[in-house]
């Protein structure tokens, strides 16, 4: 009995039960207020500067669970998942894991010291600092340390890309797109979780779930403004628009859907209508073709690596984009998108796409593949 007294507490809950219920009231608190505009009431649980970095950002939802809380005397760390949406845009939550401080006053009141990614998790944009928005006609841009002119630039590009998706893909999509700006590099990074060097030299990725159905969370596109300020301005559109292709089908694209095509349809888009000829878009693939070097293969998604040599990641996208072309070119526009969502109707890679090549463009792999050969010798040789 005296054993069970001393871990509840005189008959009560277990302290880390109690301290749990207060933390979770004042991170109730801390959102409510976050969703309210109200920097006092936010500033009453806690490092107020946090409220002031992320006022911008036009928030729909804002909430925290509390899922398990450390206290040492006046001080606790606290896990919680926070859950937010993005008012117009994200018609699901977006959940990530948080790791938090929090000190007690002499009153006993817990008020938030600090809040962080938890683990590995990747930062969010306000974790950088002071978020500055810009609305654009089909888009949100959001963006730290960056100019508000070159904010409403993004908002151009993929104002410009949102209705040459749609022209290319139809209209069955969000055509809408939120645009991530951070400071440098490291910040993109820091948002994906992943070291830097996987970046480096790489314009924009795109974050989403593969497969995600219209109550999925919306996809960011994350640019690295570094590799950015190094494009001209077609190169600028055609990554806006190839990051906004990825948006627009990520509803068809799942495990069965091979880099080589997702990669490819979305640099066909971006280059579409652009003029860019084979020779100016695929100058390493054109090197080895005209080595005698062909790819035996269509691109594995093993040479997409961002990490490996970066002269067998240029010839993987080249070549997964010429493969899309040379669909477009000898079967049709319309059977390219058929094929893309052929692919895409699978959730796995073995046997998918030599179906979705007879069934859609009636030729088995072999034969495309050689038929691929023959296109690269004609545009590349």
């Amino acid at each position: 009995m005296l054993l069970l007294v001393l871990l509840v507490g005189c008959g009560g809950r277990p302290a880390t039960d109690t301290a749990r219920a207060e933390v979770q009231r004042v991170l109730d608190r801390r959102a409510a207020a976050v969703l309210a505009h109200d920097p006092a009431a936010h500033a009453a649980t806690g490092d107020p500067a946090a409220y002031t970095r992320l006022r911008a950002v036009p928030l729909a939802a804002w909430s925290y669970r509390v899922t398990a809380v450390r206290p040492g005397g006046d001080e606790a760390a606290a896990d919680a998942e926070l859950s937010y949406r993005i008012e117009g845009h994200d018609r699901a939550p977006v959940t990530v894991t948080r790791t938090l401080r929090l000190t007690r006053d002499e009153a006993g009141r817990w008020a938030v010291a600090s809040e962080r990614p938890a683990g590995k998790a990747g930062q969010q944009l306000w974790d950088q600092g002071t978020v500055s928005v810009v609305r654009g006609t089909h888009s949100l841009v959001l963006g730290v340390g960056q100019s508000g002119a070159l904010l409403r630039t993004f908002a151009g590009l993929a104002d410009r890309a949102v209705p040459a998706v749609s022209q290319a893909w139809g209209t069955d999509w969000a055509r809408q797109v939120v645009v991530l700006v951070p400071k440098s590099l490291d910040g993109m990074a820091a948002l994906l979780g992943s070291p830097a060097s996987s970046y480096r030299g790489i314009a924009a990725v795109t974050t989403g779930e593969t497969g995600g159905g219209p109550d999925a969370p919306a996809d960011r596109v994350i640019v690295n403004p570094e590799a950015y300020a190094m494009l001209g301005p077609v190169g600028r559109q055609v990554v806006l628009t190839h990051e906004t292709t990825h948006v627009a089908t990520r509803s068809d694209t799942n495990a069965a859907t091979p880099l080589w095509l997702s990669e490819g349809y979305a640099d066909w888009v971006g280059y579409r209508g652009t003029g860019r000829t084979p020779d100016e878009a695929a100058p390493e693939l054109q090197k080895a073709v005209r080595e005698a070097r062909l790819p035996g293969e269509l691109p594995s998604d093993g040479d997409f690596g961002f990490a490996g040599d970066a002269a067998r990641l240029a010839r993987a996208y080249e070549g997964g984009w010429t493969a899309c072309r040379m669909i477009a070119d000898r079967w049709g526009e319309e059977k390219l998108d058929a094929f893309y969502r052929a692919v895409g109707e699978h959730g796995k890679r073995p046997g998918t796409v030599e179906e979705a090549l007879g069934s859609v463009l009636g030729t088995t792999l072999e034969d495309f593949t050689a038929e691929w050969h023959r296109y690269l010798r004609e545009e590349l040789g």
